[in-house]
């Protein structure tokens, strides 16, 4: 099955890994090795990304100097080293070729709610997306209007599963496209009732390797949401990178494996891991 896994991932992407350099020690590889390594199956590209920093400059350098085929992309995250909902951060991010614009992560109230995590290195009050009535602060729809003039797409990060509903139900109804990221995460998990009205909506509903291998959903219930939602609102990531975690290329085609064992065609796969990512990527 490996094989057949592997020449399924040919052209294929993952669009949420975690590489050095960064803040973290955590992080096991650089952009470059991360490519080669997905060389191994002529995948198509990942994406980047960084909690506190701009990840598309140093994607762009690393395509230049890897040797690698598989391409590398960039995003930025809305937290407090960019200037938290910046939209000049999310300007300069999309005029320089990023991908993805996640709303705040680790500097988020839902985040910050459960402390500092390892490998944070300064103390701060939240970036907030709502205010204390529970509506959306300005900063998000400037941050709205930018991600639509570029075409881009807008993920909710590590905000709370009652703000990241509230978010992508207001950025569809203002016509940006949007991500619901971490669906399954213990600190983010949204009801797949919930998950399945905002698939509706068009909101395309980011599925996560990581959040299987590490407890927080099993892989019956992950096979089990993606049948719900269906194949044309998903796409596959692993959220790998990690120190004393599988490489990513690994990762993906256990994912892909542990799907297919679970009755999830190859046609269902593909559509998933290449022709709704690079979508995404606005690359088709």
């Amino acid at each position: 099955m490996i094989s057949e896994i592997r020449s399924l991932m040919k052209g294929g992407y993952d669009l949420h890994v975690h590489n050095k350099p960064s803040h973290f020690d955590s992080r096991q590889w650089d952009d470059a090795e991360v490519a080669k390594q997905y060389d191994e199956c002529e995948f198509g590209g990942f994406l980047s990304k960084s909690h506190y920093d701009s990840s598309v400059a140093r994607a762009q350098v690393a395509n230049i100097n890897s040797g690698a085929k598989t391409q590398i992309y960039g995003g930025v995250t809305l937290n407090w080293p960019v200037g938290g909902l910046n939209p000049y951060a999310v300007e300069s991010c999309l005029k320089f070729g990023g991908k993805m614009v996640w709303m705040p992560t680790r500097d988020s109230a839902n985040c910050l709610a459960y402390g500092n995590m390892h490998g944070d290195f300064f103390d701060r009050n939240p970036v907030e997306v709502t205010d204390k009535n529970g509506k959306l602060v300005k900063g998000v729809y400037d941050v709205f209007d930018v991600v639509k003039k570029y075409n881009g797409w807008l993920a909710t990060g590590h905000i709370s599963p009652k703000e990241a509903v509230l978010l992508c139900t207001e950025g569809r109804a203002r016509g940006v496209n949007m991500i619901l990221t971490h669906p399954d995460w213990n600190r983010t998990i949204v009801p797949l009732e919930q998950q399945k009205k905002l698939a509706d909506m068009g909101v395309m509903v980011e599925k996560i390797w990581g959040n299987v291998i590490k407890g927080h959903i099993t892989a019956d219930d992950m096979a089990h949401s993606i049948c719900t939602l269906g194949k044309e609102h998903v796409f596959l990531v692993t959220d790998l990178g990690q120190k004393n975690w599988p490489r990513p290329v690994d990762g993906m085609t256990d994912f892909l494996i542990s799907l297919m064992e679970r009755g999830i065609s190859a046609d269902m796969l593909r559509t998933m891991i290449y022709e709704n990512s690079k979508m995404i990527l606005r690359e088709i």
